[in-house]
């Protein structure tokens, strides 16, 4: 530990005690980084390490942070394990480790660990017939195909089913196993793949069939107990039984939990929680996606290393459960290290292209010598990661507002927008129906708040039971560009979605253009509206 010495013979002076400061500073912060990370101590479970303890450059993984700032990739969550050891962790502010994020088809290899926890208690296996479940939900003649379709079809997205048919049985049906039975096999199951979050649902139909309970709820004591993790939800349909395939919300920990799981080969906390069979059979390349495609293609796509059970194999020889616009559990054995990554993107495969670009070679084999320069400006980094928020550019931005507007017919079923902007703090209210949802935005910085108003995403318009998702956790920003318009910016901040709002005031008229951050200018809808008051 250094120490504080006064030069022999020389007395104390201003400058001394300028030097005894800086080394004091020095000092605390040396214990702060490495006697456990201030800022992962916070939020971590995992024991905590620095990245060199655990043989990771520092610079590497902040090298890989300024890629991403760089990036088209709106990042959310970033956590990284090296030998079971927190090295690196941090969220994009207003995103927080305390909140949850719907992983989409990340959702899927926690039903693959529910259908392996149900093998191993031989309350199926995965050769079992998926019609020998759903006795009163069958057609009234069986085809062949859909008599030899097993659970591992099921498992491996290889169903037979010419297209997928999540979207128009999601949207239109509220039997979905008995629409899901009903559609024709059009190959032989087990033959071709298909990527089908309907048979992962069915998946999860057959747990709550052979067990009594939800998915959700069958895993409980089996997984989430035993990793801590809490506070979990997951979307159900109009059965009553979980999605599945999708709607799991957890914390980014608990994603680096699951894949720590999965590292560890089913072992936690030295027991064996998951047969060990179940994870190598689980994670190992069970159908090839793209049979005949050109090798060259082949080693530039983590989408073409081939399926497992609702695991995808990714270059590198890792394995990954991942979810639409970029939620993301990668385990890689070789280097024994887990990355876990929140997000909203359209380039999935951009984002593991920065994974492997720059984390994956700041790996090595042994630890390395101490960095206490990248250190602490690895520490700083991940502390200060951050989304802006919208801010008022004009002259008067302390100006009051409130105006009212009518909105003619729409597909949104806004009737009218009223807008109250006192103190920086603006106030929105949009009548909808027979509802009225007032949302909040501040200039400058995130405003939090919740809402009954559902935000944007993948399966909004299925005939779901969104009910346990209410009230949805928002924060919100404006700013004005000009006098004459108004940007407002709403983070469903339990999910990878963002809704923009940009209004445009021209005397007694509105024209509003309603975005998604996942799709801004290709379905962007505008509002027309008259000043009512």
């Amino acid at each position: 530990m250094p120490i504080l010495h006064l030069p022999p013979g020389r007395i104390a002076t201003r400058s001394w005690f300028g030097s005894c400061v800086k080394q004091l500073f020095a000092v605390v912060l040396y214990f702060l980084l490495f006697n456990g990370s201030i800022y992962a101590q916070k939020t971590s479970s995992f024991p905590i390490s620095t990245p060199e303890a655990e043989g990771v450059s520092a610079a590497g993984i902040d090298s890989f942070l300024n890629a991403v700032a760089q990036s088209k990739h709106e990042f959310h969550s970033f956590m990284f394990l090296r030998h079971g050891k927190m090295i690196a962790q941090g969220w994009w502010d207003p995103y927080q480790s305390t909140l949850r994020h719907s992983l989409y088809s990340c959702s899927k290899s926690f039903t693959s660990t529910a259908i392996g926890f149900a093998v191993s208690e031989k309350r199926l296996s995965v050769n079992d017939k998926v019609v020998s479940f759903f006795a009163g939900s069958l057609p009234d003649t069986i085809p062949p195909y859909l008599a030899t379709l097993t659970v591992k079809d099921l498992l491996t997205m290889s169903v037979g089913q010419a297209i997928d048919p999540t979207f128009a049985i999601v949207s239109k049906e509220d039997n979905w196993v008995k629409a899901f039975l009903a559609l024709p096999i059009a190959h032989k199951p087990g033959s071709q793949f298909l990527y089908n979050s309907m048979a992962t649902f069915m998946l999860s139909a057959i747990i709550q069939k052979v067990t009594g309970q939800k998915e959700v709820d069958y895993l409980k004591p089996r997984l989430f107990d035993p990793l801590g993790i809490k506070g979990m939800d997951w979307e159900i349909n109009r059965q009553g039984i979980n999605t599945g395939g999708w709607g799991l919300r957890v914390k980014t920990e608990d994603l680096a939990k699951l894949g720590q799981l999965y590292l560890q080969m089913g072992v936690w906390n030295e027991k064996q929680l998951l047969p060990k069979e179940w994870v190598e059979e689980a994670t190992t390349f069970k159908i090839d996606q793209a049979p005949g495609v050109a090798q060259s293609k082949r080693d530039s796509s983590d989408w073409m290393q081939g399926y497992c059970y609702q695991f995808w194999r990714c270059r590198h020889n890792a394995f990954r459960a991942d979810g639409a616009f970029g939620q993301y559990i990668i385990v890689m054995p070789e280097q024994d290290a887990v990355i876990a990554i929140t997000s909203e993107t359209s380039d999935m495969q951009g984002e593991l292209n920065l994974v492997w670009k720059y984390l994956l070679p700041a790996m090595h084999p042994k630890a390395l010598s101490l960095d206490k320069t990248s250190d602490v400006k690895l520490e700083k980094h991940l502390a200060d990661l951050s989304l802006p928020p919208n801010t008022d550019t004009r002259s008067n931005a302390n100006s009051t507002f409130t105006k009212t507007f009518s909105i003619q017919p729409n597909a949104l079923h806004i009737s009218s927008i009223s807008f109250n902007i006192v103190n920086k703090v603006c106030h929105v209210t949009l009548k909808k129906d027979s509802a009225s949802y007032t949302l909040n935005f501040e200039t400058g910085k995130w405003l939090p708040g919740e809402t009954d108003r559902q935000g944007p995403g993948l399966v909004t318009g299925g005939r779901e039971d969104f009910s346990l998702l209410v009230p949805y956790k928002v924060e919100g920003s404006y700013g004005w560009s000009d006098n004459q318009t108004l940007q407002l910016r709403l983070r469903y901040i339990e999910s990878p979605h963002t809704e923009i709002i940009t209004c445009h005031f021209n005397n007694q008229q509105l024209n509003a253009d309603v975005e998604y951050s996942f799709n801004y200018g290709k379905n962007k809808l505008t509002l027309h509206g008259e000043l009512v008051k």
